[in-house]
């Protein structure tokens, strides 16, 4: 299970809002159990450097991924994972969501309807490299 705290929610669903209809994308922190269970408190927005089209690709910049690392060590989190947005599609990973995944992390896809926030889902690579589904909680509702 995956809980995501308002604060981090209300800042990732911002962004899925503001950059519609291309896709936005950002890092998740926060901590886990010794049962897997984790709990993102902070996300970290960063730019799609996708070049050209970003309605349907997002591309986070090494750069990001460095300045993400550092900023989880410095903050005492955890990197957990990646969100992006999917303008007018389902929060489902595509083919190409899967290929370019990391073990470990989780990814969670908003799905953003007309500029409105759809369905927001998790997912983590298996042992087999697809997607498996995680439960995404709020403390205010579950999501999925």
């Amino acid at each position: 299970m995956i809980t995501i705290q308002p604060v981090a929610k209300d800042l990732m669903l911002k962004d899925g809002v503001q950059a519609f209809p291309d896709e936005c994308c950002g890092f998740l922190f926060g901590e886990e159990d010794s049962e897997g269970n984790r709990s993102i408190t902070d996300i970290q927005i960063v730019n799609n450097a996708k070049e050209g089209d970003k309605r349907r690709r997002f591309v986070i910049a090494p750069l990001d991924y460095m300045r993400a690392e550092q900023y989880a060590e410095e903050n005492n989190l955890l990197l957990l994972g990646v969100y992006h947005s999917h303008p007018n599609h389902p929060a489902i990973p595509s083919e190409h969501d899967r290929v370019a995944a990391q073990p470990y992390f989780s990814y969670v896809i908003i799905s953003v309807l007309e500029g409105k926030i759809g369905p927001v889902r998790s997912w983590r690579l298996n042992d087999e490299v697809q997607f498996e589904e995680e439960t995404v909680q709020t403390t205010e509702q579950i999501v999925s």
